[in-house]
């Protein structure tokens, strides 16, 4: 078995190497997966929670799945309840707010959800949007939806990493990610 390239990263002191893989011909992206890794998502919370101490805002939102550890850590270390949108409808959520999005790593559209109990969390108030990785901002995009229509207010967006070379400057974040293209 052949060795995978990988792009070496600092998150908050910490270093991983993230394995690249091709999402389109010729273009590769170092994929950023936390789950299961305790130092860095402890670390990259701390360094976020510490970058939005200052922030107005009462609730902390993020989609499903690979940042749920991320966004649990900081609403421990910022006091504030948070609220997952799931990516697939079950019949307990019942009327939900939802909206669509494309993943740069599926491709496909995919649709984020806002459990109708939690939308009175954040009805009204002032939300920080957390994401893992900022690709192509489609995903914050569904989120920024999710909360019109909740009449929620972001206040920020939080990411551990943003990628490419796009407009990133609205977003706090721990660092960028290259794209690469073969």
């Amino acid at each position: 078995m052949s060795q995978r390239e990988t792009y070496m990263v600092q998150i908050a002191g910490i270093v991983r190497h993230l394995p690249l893989f091709e999402v389109a011909p010729g273009v590769r992206i170092a994929i950023f997966n936390m789950l299961g890794d305790t130092n860095v998502v402890k670390a990259a919370a701390a360094a976020l929670a510490e970058r939005l101490k200052n922030t107005d805002a009462q609730v902390l939102v993020t989609a499903e799945a690979k940042s749920i550890p991320l966004i649990y850590e900081m609403s421990a270390l910022m006091g504030m309840p948070y609220i997952v949108l799931r990516k697939s409808y079950k019949s307990y959520m019942g009327s939900a707010l939802e909206a669509e999005t494309i993943s740069i790593t599926t491709g496909k559209p995919q649709r984020l959800y806002l459990d109708e109990k939690d939308q009175a969390l954040i009805t009204g108030k002032r939300v920080i949007l957390i994401d893992d990785v900022v690709s192509t901002g489609s995903t914050l995009e569904g989120m920024e939806i999710i909360c019109d229509q909740a009449q929620a207010k972001v206040s920020r967006v939080a990411a551990v990493f943003t990628e490419g070379d796009s407009d990133w400057s609205h977003i706090v974040a721990l660092g960028n990610l290259p794209v690469f293209n073969d």
